[in-house]
């Protein structure tokens, strides 16, 4: 008898598939308000690739991707500024400058742009619409009045150092409930995959369900046609 693969065990969901509360309590986004803040700490995260920022204004807390350069008791903008870390909308922004944590809506508090060492640049205006280049250079259109901070995120030189064993990359993975390692189906026993077993190694062609339940899911997925096409 075989049993539930790992795509099932997964989607089924259970402490062993399950991401930790802690390494994601710290939640990015920007405060409704303008004014001045303050950097009180500086935070590592699990959830995040880059150091948080802990910063109060108004008497209320927020968290935001830390620039390079931060230190605690640093002062930053909120709504006007010019200087790394000042938060103001796009349309405020000069072009040239980097940014980072940019909205993808104005009041989400911050979708793009959030990982160690990355950030995107300002290309040009056009009406209301403002023009970033992004870290792929792709070219983005956003509203003037997505907001995003001033500046460069730390961490830059995260991925310079190697992580020399494998049991430190599965622990970052565990961290963020990554899949790791990632193996081939056909590499797998029988008992663990469909397309499992040494006898072979050709790829069973298979039309899954349209409500197959997560897992059985693999191989053709609901397909107009199969098979090498006859001239």
């Amino acid at each position: 008898m075989g049993k539930r693969i790992i795509q099932q065990a997964r989607g089924h969901g259970s402490l062993t598939y399950r991401v930790r509360k802690k390494a994601y309590q710290y939640r990015i986004g920007y405060p409704l308000l303008t004014g001045k803040g303050k950097v009180v700490d500086l935070i590592h995260s699990a959830g995040h690739s880059a150091p948080l920022a802990k910063i109060l204004a108004d008497g209320k807390v927020f968290y935001n991707p830390a620039f390079l350069g931060m230190a605690v008791g640093d002062e930053i903008s909120l709504g006007e500024g010019s200087k790394p870390g000042d938060i103001l909308p796009l349309s405020l922004i000069p072009t040239g400058s980097s940014v980072y944590n940019i909205e993808s809506h104005s009041g989400d508090g911050g979708k793009m742009v959030r990982g160690a060492g990355s950030s995107a640049l300002v290309t040009k205006k056009v009406g209301e619409k403002v023009f970033v280049s992004m870290p792929s250079k792709k070219e983005v259109v956003f509203e003037g009045r997505c907001r995003a901070t001033l500046g460069v995120i730390a961490g830059h030189g995260r991925l310079d150092k190697p992580f020399v064993k494998a049991g430190n990359v599965y622990h970052r993975m565990k961290a963020r409930n990554k899949l790791w390692p990632r193996t081939s189906a056909v590499k797998m026993n029988a008992v663990d995959h469909p397309f499992g077993s040494g006898r072979g190694k050709r790829i069973k062609s298979k039309i899954a369900k349209r409500n197959a339940p997560p897992g059985a899911r693999v191989g053709h997925l609901r397909p107009r046609r199969t098979g090498r096409r006859k001239r």
